[in-house]
């Protein structure tokens, strides 16, 4: 009998994860996934290698994933973090599914329609993933920091994609402004506060990265379902149950 495949999560602290109740409801238990909590990103990887066919990676491992990969894939030469880390004949090879499931939502969002604009606030390792997802597929992408010398000096080493960088306090201006906003801080910034409440939930094309805590429109769930969707379907090669992963978050 061929032995059943074994995926996991990877980081500190994650006991809170939905990503087993996810993977569980995808492929019907098809698959086992466990949590890998290890406050050591060399201990976990080790568990990895020993006893895993691929793993999620959180934070605050996704930069020390992308330097353990023998193959890394386009979209992580782009941002310069995995999430993903899969076992192949030639290696181990990355892969970042936040960059996928934002690039899927944002295709779905247009439908076909030409390219729009985006506002990404943060330029941590999802707000990279969001930008240069909305940047290849040709949307004019604007990123704003509460930091924006840090914002400045990753758009300037961003050898693929073009980006406009405007400071935190024209984050009102932008939001209104742009057709996509995705928002990627973990905290609010003080901005938020002159947004009247009903722009915010007549913001379609709105997304939010943080599902536990969300700021906005608390809409983070989808981000945790799309990068899932992709990601699973990374390690299996075949498509979850969508409608079930919905109804787990």
């Amino acid at each position: 009998m061929k032995e059943k495949k074994r995926f996991g999560l990877i980081g500190h602290p994650i006991a809170h994860s939905l990503s087993p109740a996810l993977f569980k409801a995808g492929y019907d238990g098809s698959y086992q996934y466990d949590l890998i909590e290890e406050s050591d990103f060399e201990r976990a990887y080790a568990r990895f290698i020993k006893d895993y066919d691929g793993i999620n990676v959180t934070a605050p491992f996704k930069e020390k994933a992308y330097a353990m990969a023998d193959i890394i894939s386009e979209e992580c030469m782009a941002i310069g973090a995995a999430n993903i880390l899969i076992k192949t004949p030639e290696g181990i090879k990355a892969h970042n599914s936040d960059f996928l499931g934002v690039r899927k939502w944002i295709q779905e969002f247009f439908d076909g329609d030409s390219p729009g604009t985006a506002l990404i606030a943060g330029t941590g390792g999802a707000g990279k993933a969001a930008a240069a997802a909305a940047a290849s597929l040709g949307l004019k992408t604007t990123i704003i920091n509460r930091t924006m010398d840090k914002a400045v000096l990753w758009a300037e080493r961003q050898g693929i994609y073009e980006f406009t960088v405007k400071p935190v306090e024209d984050f009102v201006q932008e939001f209104r402004r742009n057709d996509i906003v995705i928002y990627t801080i973990p905290a609010a910034i003080p901005q938020i506060m002159q947004l009247d409440r009903r722009e915010i939930e007549d913001k379609s094309g709105l997304m939010e990265a943080n599902y536990r805590d969300p700021v906005l429109k608390g809409n983070g769930k989808i981000w945790l379902l799309y990068q899932a969707v992709t990601g699973y379907e990374l390690f299996t090669g075949e498509k979850p149950n969508l409608t079930a992963m919905s109804d787990v978050i």
